[in-house]
């Protein structure tokens, strides 16, 4: 990657005549080096300088054009291949101008530690850099419970972690509801629980009839070993498979699909995936792709939407769409390159394809429909809340502040946003809060919105809110406007929410400068806010129980100094816990490797202090 022509004298087209013609992806940073646009281009100059000729641009791409300040561009091998980086960078930097999936949260998978010898298979979000199997990712994590629940019912592979399992003397309940065979106790053999994980992961692989097929054969050697509960267990679990296969089954023999449904209506977008995996139905899931125009087609819509989707996801054999992508062939061509096999996308279908795609462009309507009309009530109940609070327009960015702790210990504040689209938990914030009187709910409000705020102005000048909502009464919004006027923000209006009778929703009274409010249960402003301080109160409650939750999980070892995460390990090993850790005396302790008479004296006086 190159980066080139920099500053406030930045000549568009110099840089574009600078450029090779090749393939490749380039991406525009405005004055402050914040992503404004990223584009795949078959030929870099001609598309970049097609962005400085006099051709008119509309009002959108005219705007993006002005603050582009610098360019940088990345060859590639094909167009294929810039596609491919295109996505990712869109995924990875999220630039203002261009259609985004907003979708950055992990996706749910199975994991299957193979690496153990009773293999665990689970629940797992996150990046997959631990040891074992992942299958997925899924649409949802309702899909990854169902899966689950399937596995664990026909199959018995333990659920428990390992903390549990190592530590179990008799069977647990999942053994009792014949959803779990016990390998902790040796209830099964250690042959016949590796048959049963084998099982498993070929099921969850879609491979059924392989997994009928090795049940039973292992009912009928039960059988004839007269061991006939055994062999009523194995048929009642194919006979399961045969149900699960009936009611989920694709009856014409599609192993691997996905169905994209797309609604489009004066820039708002709505996307429904329905996946199916190994003949089955795996679940699906509505997205809403953000900053999109109000001209924009389908087809570029749904080509934008794949790109991303399928940029952290293995693509399927078969992809249905309703509208046919824009560059629908470099598109297949570079899913086809991520795929390592064939792929095909499809628009025209018939039979139950048809039928599929119908329904999902069907839910895809339903949930613009809903979506439209949520934005419909919120535009509603902002302009009352600037009728309300005499604002000269509705605000665009609202962020409410909320403390919690319990006696003052572990106090967290949190910080949401809510826009014209409804409330923002991608831009929510939480702050431990440190260094104050504990219970000085003063204290903590001044310095959640000092480290709030001069962030936002160092960082993201763009994001100052035209509202401020303080779960509190006149002195907390006194407080805080004092605060946000040492900022330079005193411009920025402040509301206090001070709790009504009784501490009754809807009865509250809201304090302005110089004035208060009290507009009822029933205004629409009443219940928006309500709506706002609640998520604010929730999320500085889930912050301080995780922070208290940490405190009570710490070890007393990691409070000693010299004691990092690897010594620390080597003691509970070494003692087999921290009980045996605190029981040794001094010399013991410097027999573990790494500990000296120093550090094994500060251990035995602090454990024992």
């Amino acid at each position: 990657m190159s980066k080139r022509s920099e500053g406030a004298d930045f000549d568009g087209r110099a840089v574009a005549r600078d450029l090779a013609q090749a393939p490749g992806v380039y991406l525009m940073r405005d004055g402050q080096g914040r992503p404004l646009y990223v584009g795949k281009a078959r030929n870099l100059r001609k598309r970049v300088s097609s962005y400085f000729d006099r051709r008119d641009k509309g009002a959108r791409i005219g705007l993006m054009v002005s603050k582009i300040r610098s360019i940088e561009v990345s060859i590639t091998r094909t167009e294929a291949e810039a596609l491919l980086l295109e996505n990712e960078w869109i995924k990875a930097l999220r630039p203002r101008y261009n259609i985004n999936l907003r979708d950055d949260k992990s996706y749910p998978w199975i994991r299957l530690t193979s690496h153990q010898k009773h293999p665990r298979i689970g629940f797992y979000r996150g990046g997959r850099s631990r040891p074992g199997e992942y299958f997925g990712p899924f649409s949802s994590a309702g899909a990854v419970r169902e899966a689950l629940n399937q596995v664990y019912r026909l199959f018995g592979v333990r659920q428990c972690r390992d903390s549990v399992f190592r530590n179990r003397s008799r069977p647990c309940l999942q053994y009792q509801i014949k959803r779990c065979t016990a390998p902790c106790v040796g209830l099964i053999s250690d042959e016949d629980y590796a048959a049963d994980v084998q099982a498993a992961r070929a099921f969850l692989k879609g491979e059924n009839e392989s997994v009928v097929g090795h049940l039973g054969e292992r009912m009928q050697q039960a059988s004839q070993e007269l061991d006939f509960e055994t062999a009523a267990l194995l048929r009642d679990r194919i006979q399961a498979i045969r149900k699960i296969q009936s009611s989920q089954f694709v009856t014409d023999g599609a192993e691997e699909l996905d169905v994209i449904g797309l609604a489009a209506e004066g820039g708002t977008v709505a996307v429904q995936v329905v996946e199916f995996r190994g003949g089955r139905n795996v679940g699906g899931k509505t997205f809403f792709p953000g900053n999109i125009d109000a001209e924009a087609h389908e087809p570029e819509i749904m080509a934008a939407f794949l790109g991303q989707y399928y940029a952290e996801r293995q693509p399927p054999a078969e992809i249905l769409v309703s509208a046919l992508p824009e560059g629908v062939d470099v598109l297949t061509e570079a899913l086809r390159t991520r795929r390592e096999r064939p792929l095909r996308i499809a628009h025209r279908v018939r039979g139950e394809r048809r039928q599929w795609l119908q329904l999902a462009e069907s839910n895809a309507r339903d949930a613009l429909r809903r979506r439209r009309n949520e934005r419909d009530q919120v535009g509603r109940e902002l302009a009352a809340l600037a009728d309300l609070l005499q604002l000269d327009q509705p605000p665009a960015r609202i962020e409410c502040f909320d403390i919690s702790h319990i006696s003052g210990t572990e106090t967290v504040a949190s910080c949401v946003v809510h826009t014209d689209q409804g409330l923002q938990k991608k831009l929510y914030r939480s702050f431990n809060i440190e260094g104050i009187t504990p219970g000085d709910d003063y204290a903590a409000m001044d310095q959640v919105l000092t480290r709030r705020y001069r962030r936002v102005l160092d960082d993201e000048p763009d994001r100052i809110p035209e509202l401020v909502l303080i779960d509190g009464g006149r002195g907390q919004s006194d407080r805080a406007r004092a605060v946000l006027a040492d900022l330079g923000l005193d411009a920025v209006p402040v509301v206090g929410i001070a709790k009504g009778p009784a501490r009754r929703s809807g009865y509250e009274t809201w304090v302005l400068a110089g004035r208060e409010v009290a507009p009822g249960p029933h205004h629409p402003a009443s219940l928006l806010a309500q709506r706002i301080r609640d998520e604010a109160h929730r999320f500085a409650v889930k912050g301080h129980r995780r922070r208290r939750q940490k405190r009570a999980q710490a070890s007393p070892l990691e409070a000693i100094p010299g004691i990092g995460p690897k010594r620390r390990q080597q003691l509970l090993n070494h003692f087999g816990g921290l009980k045996g850790v605190r029981a040794a005396g001094v010399e013991e302790l410097m027999r573990v490797d790494g500990i000296n008479a120093q550090l094994a004296e500060s251990i035995y006086r602090h454990l024992r202090g």
